[in-house]
């Protein structure tokens, strides 16, 4: 990389001057290393999706507006890469952020190596990065990261280097956002299925948030803060909540035991298919 590129710090944006940007997730591969995917969600001004199409994932690698999309995985020299471009100009104006994340398969991101995020203008083939954010999990239990996101400022947009993680998977990530799953079936078969666990498909209620104060280079007035608490109803643990809070309000997330999910429970079969290609 060369001077142009900007090495971004968590918490911290930058204004993007181009209409289209290719995120590129990056890892080092290895024994014991789990695979990663990128996933992008398309958001509303209330900080959810307006419908399970503005998700895109392995299972729906391209939205019905063609404007945002998954690419193939590639090799570059020892990596793995995984991509999502968006044209950021062409989307629509109900669209207001669109948030980047990755996931791992079969492990947490304690294990996976040299993760981080890098932001190109998708209108050149070669070039050097835009930005680059080096993405860190803060207990070594995630399982889904946010990477950073992309907001509409006035005429144009910005990115932000966020790196939230989540100990409940993409399938949690997901239903925070607003993504639907089917609660007729556990409603019908109520001795064939337990009470939903909070967090494993049925999303709860989230109380009122106040954003921490800003910290980094935000702007004074931002979106996404107060993204959705990753113990999804469970109580942080004591030595959790005495802890400093995370940058723009993220909450930290408890102990990975606090959400060990019951081993009776299954995701009703309707909405987005989380079983990998």
């Amino acid at each position: 990389m060369t001077d142009m590129t900007h090495a971004m710090l968590k918490g911290s944006n930058v204004p993007l001057d181009v209409t289209a940007v290719r995120a590129v997730l990056r890892w080092t591969p290895g024994a014991g290393v789990p695979d990663v995917d990128a996933s992008a969600l398309l958001l509303g001004p209330d900080g959810r999706v307006r419908s399970d199409e503005d998700f895109v994932f392995y299972n729906q690698p391209r939205h019905p507006s063609g404007l945002v999309r998954r690419l193939p995985k590639k090799r570059v020299a020892e990596h793995l890469t995984d991509t999502v471009e968006a044209d950021l100009s062409s989307l629509d104006a109900s669209v207001d952020q669109v948030v980047l994340a990755a996931s791992s398969d079969g492990d947490t991101f304690q294990h996976v190596r040299d993760l981080r995020i890098l932001l190109y203008d998708a209108a050149l083939t070669d070039g050097e990065p835009l930005t680059v954010f080096h993405v860190k999990p803060e207990t070594g239990e995630e399982t889904a990261i946010i990477c950073g996101e992309l907001y509409r400022r006035g005429e144009g947009w910005k990115f932000r280097a966020v790196g939230q993680g989540y100990p409940t998977g993409l399938v949690g990530l997901a239903t925070e956002f607003g993504i639907s799953v089917d609660e007729a079936e556990a409603a019908a078969e109520p001795s064939a299925q337990p009470e939903p666990q909070p967090g494993y498909g049925y999303p709860q209620p989230a109380p009122q948030q106040t954003a921490s104060p800003a910290q980094g280079t935000p702007d004074s007035a931002q979106p996404g803060y107060g993204y959705p608490q990753p113990a999804y109803g469970y109580p942080q643990p004591a030595a959790t909540q005495a802890a400093a809070p995370s940058a723009y309000g993220y909450p930290q997330p408890a102990a990975a035991a606090a959400y060990a999910p019951d081993p009776n429970f299954r995701l009703p079969p309707m909405g987005p298919q989380f079983i990998r290609p």
